[in-house]
């Protein structure tokens, strides 16, 4: 915490001359009073030599005597060659306040402990990435890593025919070969690995993971042995800090597993069933962050014995259907839940918002796993994702037209122009131009944008959107496009530069999500001076503040955007025209807007003190299982 440190006098020099020397010592100064005259920082005996000269500069504190030799003030004194000189105690406490005032600012973002962390997921950018969690898995290790932690991010290493491969061209082969025992035979991986920004990136190479497509599926939907792969990477990852000497040495039992949505889920389980019993891993612990509750990892009972998991342990990941969703009458609805495997034997969980850890414990938002989150809501936790302020920066983007700042605002205009232009939009930047960025399924609300856009068309706006997804609403993005030709332009496939122009480009951002475990479109968008519009769930609600124009008054908080709740046409649409009325009509509160946008503090540094004090939570308490 900070302390004050406005004294006045001769303590910050004493405190000074401690840290300079060690010690102080007190010299018997011979003058006119006799006795001890002045206090010298110095060296011990031993040292007096070598410091003499320190010594002759040294401060003393000096004392002042009336006519009757009695002492009525003190002063500070230093020697040089041409006599005695008195200080300004006053200015030497000023910059000596100024010299403690950095020490202690420093002192306060050092980590208080560290740790041995390895990341486990199924993509990290920017060597993988689908969505929000490679976002993560990219940037919260380096974050850690800066703060002195040692990191590792265990990773399949795909390849898929594109460029994309090139991403892995760093990645040298540790030549260190392990054998896994799941699906009935023993399985041969072999390491990549690459050091950069202080992480070790591993990489687990399988021919499983050398596919067209992405991490997860292709064209024709999900491939069928994403239950083999991600076995292979939960066991390869477990292997990883006791076999692999990177910088000359393992990491070592005491590990702590961030382990990441269901595709990492079988970690803790291995931990608790396959090492501990052993006594491996006793000090290790396991944080299970759960980024998108909706995918589990469910597959029929029979695929249990594949897992490489004693039988016993079933139970942790049994898992039985509600009668509805049973496909016939017949059926048991017998299965195996790999993410129901991990809540019930990880240490700690933690999801990417607060919001969003409040919503999987309800019936609403739980897919089933609510009652068991309930249970351990006391070790439950959300910590809201940051973004990359240094690729996500108006002032420096390489893809935007002009740069700009919360100070000069003056180049957003020049985003949005260059933009309406590239599109092929009429040039009019005083019309306000909505966007919109992300997959086009039915969790992002494209239905809800579908049924507006003919209202909201009536209006003198400009809307585009940017995404792919289902095929339904990419066709009906190129049907609105024709239809509305000089009002919407809807861009099916999703190109980084063109996303970061949008973002630059456009005044409101509109997020109508069902759920949203986090959100990074709002928060760069806020970055961006761009006005979140955004459906009041999960992480949306986490961060944007709710304008109200009448709170300048109260507090001085008049929030950063717009929430609209219930889920429903007619509370979006309304959100969007309070927006437009806003931009038309009132362009110092939208300035405002744009300003405390710009100014919030997104970053993965604020994100990973957080992270820190779950960690420390996580060594407090004996391993859960």
């Amino acid at each position: 915490m900070f302390r004050p440190r406005g004294e006045v006098g001769f303590g910050s020099l004493w405190r000074r001359s401690i840290r300079r020397n060690g010690f102080l010592r007190v010299l018997k100064k011979e003058g006119r009073g006799g006795g001890y005259g002045g206090v010298f920082g110095g060296s011990k005996d031993e040292d007096r030599d070598s410091n003499a000269e320190e010594d002759e500069k040294g401060i003393f504190l000096g004392m002042e005597r009336d006519g009757s030799r009695s002492v009525i003030g003190l002063n500070l004194g230093s020697h040089h060659s041409g006599g005695t000189e008195v200080i300004n105690s006053h200015e030497v406490a000023a910059t000596d306040m100024e010299e403690e005032y950095e020490e202690i600012e420093e002192d306060i973002f050092k980590t208080k402990a560290t740790y041995t962390v390895v990341f486990v997921s199924a993509e990290a950018a920017p060597y993988s990435k689908t969505g929000g969690l490679g976002d993560v898995c990219g940037s919260l290790p380096i974050a850690l890593a800066r703060r002195g932690h040692r990191v590792m991010v265990v990773s399949p290493r795909y390849l898929n025919g594109t460029h994309s491969e090139k991403n892995f061209s760093g990645a040298l082969n540790l030549n260190q070969r392990i054998m896994v025992f799941c699906f009935g035979a023993a399985q041969e991986v072999a390491f990549f690995h690459e050091y950069r920004d202080g992480v070790d990136w591993v990489f687990v190479d399988h021919p499983s993971y050398h596919r067209p497509g992405n991490p997860y599926g292709d064209s024709h939907g999900c491939f069928g042995d994403n239950q083999f792969r991600f076995t292979l990477l939960c066991h390869a990852a477990c292997e990883a800090p006791l076999v692999l000497p990177l910088g000359g040495y393992t990491y070592g039992e005491k590990c702590l597993f961030l382990v990441n949505d269901w595709h990492a889920g079988l970690v803790p389980v291995l931990l608790a069933s396959k090492y501990r019993p052993f006594g491996v891993y006793r000090e290790a612990r396991s944080i299970l962050v759960i980024h998108n509750l909706a995918h589990q990892g469910v597959e029929p009972a029979a695929s249990y014995k594949n897992l490489g998991l004693t039988p016993d342990w079933y139970g942790a990941l049994g898992w039985v259907f509600p009668p509805w969703a049973r496909t016939h009458a017949l059926d048991p609805g017998e299965a195996v839940n790999i993410l129901k495997g991990a809540v019930v034997t990880a240490d700690r969980l933690l999801t990417v918002s607060e919001g969003y850890s409040w919503e999987i414990t309800t019936v609403e938002g739980g897919y089933g796993l609510h009652d068991l989150l309930s249970n351990r809501k006391s070790v439950l936790n959300g910590i809201t994702n940051g973004i990359d302020v240094v690729e996500w920066d108006p002032s420096l983007d390489e893809h935007i037209a002009s740069h700009y700042t919360a100070d000069d605002l003056s180049g957003k205009v020049q985003c949005k122009i260059s933009l309406q232009k590239e599109l092929g939009l009429p040039v009019r930047p005083e019309v306000p131009l909505i966007g919109f960025i992300g997959r086009l399924d039915y969790q992002k609300g494209i239905d809800l944008i579908r049924l507006a856009t003919p209202e909201l068309m009536q209006d003198d706006v400009q809307f585009v959107m940017l995404g792919s997804g289902d095929p339904q609403y990419e066709d009906w993005m190129r049907t609105a496009e024709s239809n509305y030709r000089d009002k919407f332009r809807g861009w099916v496939g999703f190109n980084v530069p063109i996303s970061h122009r949008i973002t630059a480009g456009c005044d409101i951002l509109l997020m109508p999500s069902r759920f949203e475990p986090c959100g990074l479109n709002q928060l760069y968008a806020m970055r961006y001076g761009t006005i979140p519009v955004v459906h009041a769930t999960g992480g949306l609600r986490d961060t944007v503040q709710n304008f109200n124009p009448y709170a300048e008054q109260v507090s001085g908080e008049e929030g950063t955007g717009w929430l609209f709740s219930p889920l429903t046409k007619e509370s979006m649409v309304g959100a969007v025209k309070t927006a437009i009325l806003t931009y038309r009509e009132h362009k110092e509160s939208w300035e405002g807007l744009m300003r405390r946008g710009m100014k919030r503090d997104f970053t993965w540094e604020s994100a990973a003190k957080q992270y820190e004090q779950v960690f420390e939570w996580a060594f407090i308490d004996p391993p859960y299982c």
